[in-house]
């Protein structure tokens, strides 16, 4: 999960974060947010654009290419496994509340969440109880004059005027193409958990984080050791930075319990990497894994293997 999972942002609040969109913006967002900890749902009725594509030839680590629906259950596979609730639900609008979000569905959900990522490429007319026009601009269709989504409403990073909500999709960052718009997931996500840890008490710089996992034998003697760590964070300290000793203290350890947690030995990586092929396997047609199977063998047999 990419190192010790922090503490929920706020326990007033069902969720820490509300993602309405489970599409490669929104899954790829929820994947971020959950394996930092934050508790986060994704609402998805299965409406992502890229269902109405026939075939996906062009998303990288997929040679021949990827059916939507193999792609889909891939996406919504991950989110689950990073931690996310994955609900087949549609929201059908969010309005503020007691300084976060409540969230309706068209089921009767109600969901109170600190923060919240619209990852919907289509309308946003869930967003209308803001009453912020400058969401929506007017258009003319067949005569008619319309309204939508004003792509330009996000900032580059996801952020909007609305403290705590987040565009990843519609916005002008986020193109037709389904890479991207997982890649403008990442970053909306990357965005929401620096603001949520500068919330938590750490001060720029320290609001940036990195989602890796490392080999152990990359961690030399020299930041093996805790206090290496502590000087390193003690650097990186802006002046007049507001926080207690005890509270700085307590921020550092955490932070490097998690830094040391993303070093895996050897015999670690290669469970992940085992694992890893065999929940992907999980996703493929069983005709297909047994007929392959069965062309292994055959190739054994015929060249002498045991």
């Amino acid at each position: 999960m990419g190192g010790p999972a922090a503490p929920r942002e706020n326990a007033e609040f069902d969720r820490d974060v509300v993602i309405v969109g489970g599409g490669p913006t929104g899954s790829t967002a929820g994947v971020f947010t959950a394996r930092y900890g934050l508790d986060t749902v994704i609402f998805d009725r299965g409406r992502s654009s890229i269902q109405r594509c026939a075939y996906l030839e062009n998303f990288p680590g997929f040679p021949a290419g990827i059916d939507i629906e193999t792609l889909y259950e891939l996406l919504h596979d991950h989110a689950a496994e990073a931690g996310c609730a994955v609900v087949s639900d549609l929201v059908e609008s969010v309005e503020r509340e007691d300084g976060g979000f409540a969230v309706e569905t068209q089921d009767g959900r109600r969901v109170t969440a600190r923060r919240v990522v619209a990852a919907t490429r289509y309308g946003g007319e869930y967003l209308r109880g803001f009453g912020d026009e400058a969401m929506f601009e007017t258009y003319e269709y067949d005569g008619e004059e319309r309204h939508r989504f004003d792509r330009s409403y996000p900032e580059h990073d996801g952020t909007t005027p609305i403290e705590g909500l987040y565009v990843a999709s519609p916005s002008r960052a986020a193109d037709r193409q389904a890479i991207i718009a997982a890649g403008r997931g990442a970053r909306v996500a990357i965005t929401l958990v620096e603001e949520a840890r500068g919330d938590r008490g750490y001060p720029e710089p320290l609001t940036d984080r990195y989602d890796w996992v490392r080999r152990e034998s990359a961690l030399d003697d020299e930041w093996s050791d805790r206090d290496r760590w502590r000087e390193h964070f003690r650097d990186r300290l802006p002046d007049g930075h507001g926080r207690s000793e005890e509270r700085l203290a307590e921020l550092c350890e955490h932070e490097i319990d998690r830094r040391l947690a993303t070093y895996i030995p050897a015999d670690e990586r290669e469970r992940r990497a085992e694992r890893g092929q065999r929940r992907l396997v999980a996703h493929i047609d069983d005709d297909i894994v047994l007929e392959a199977a069965q062309e292994l063998e055959a190739d054994r047999r015929s060249s002498g293997g045991d």
